[in-house]
């Protein structure tokens, strides 16, 4: 650092003591002066010395060492570049898997649905022949009930008016057993013409 500041010193008289010839010789500006070119070329070659030294390599150590860190950087930003891609195929993958299974569900979930359907239309119609089935038994008791109280009642008006014809009170069970064999010797009644 010392011979640094003796450099740039003595680097300073010379430039005084050159313009001082120049203003004294009243040279122009195309005019060759060897003392100046020869200072000038010596204070070239020291600072080259000294920038070679003590600057150019830090300089250039900077420079290598940056150009390093892009090259690094360069790297890393394609290494992430490459991660990247493959996550976005991955995630890619596992959203068309997704998509796969969604679509999957929402065909077993319509093929439960019909399955159910079907089920619930086949079990309607099981109640539904149950409910005719009840229904024809409750109107064949109802039919055959009727029968029996419409016999009883053409006994009991058969009992009337065969009292009234003979003039007198037929009631016994005899007289009853005899009408009611009477009909049921005429076989059953046809109720199918309803």
């Amino acid at each position: 650092m010392r011979t640094l500041s003796l450099s740039a010193l003595f680097l300073v008289a010379n430039a005084a003591q050159a313009h001082a010839q120049e203003a004294s010789s009243g040279g122009g500006l195309m005019s060759l002066q060897v003392n100046l070119m020869f200072w000038t070329l010596l204070i070239f070659v020291i600072l080259y010395f000294l920038l070679s030294r003590y600057a150019f390599g830090p300089i250039t150590a900077a420079v290598e060492k940056r150009e390093q860190a892009l090259e690094a950087a360069i790297d890393a930003a394609k290494r992430d570049r490459e991660a990247a891609a493959k996550l976005l195929a991955d995630h890619q993958s596992q959203l068309d898997a997704a998509r796969g299974e969604a679509q999957k569900l929402i065909a077993d979930g319509r093929a439960v649905a019909e399955k159910m359907r079907a089920d619930l239309i086949a079990q309607t119609h099981t109640e539904q022949q149950d409910m005719l089935a009840r229904a024809r038994s409750e109107i064949e008791n109802e039919k055959v009930k009727a029968i029996a109280d419409l016999r009883r009642e053409a006994v009991d008006l058969a009992l009337a008016g065969a009292s009234k014809v003979i003039e007198q009170k037929l009631d016994s069970a005899k007289d009853r057993q005899i009408v009611e064999s009477y009909l049921a010797s005429l076989g059953p009644v046809n109720t199918s013409r309803s």
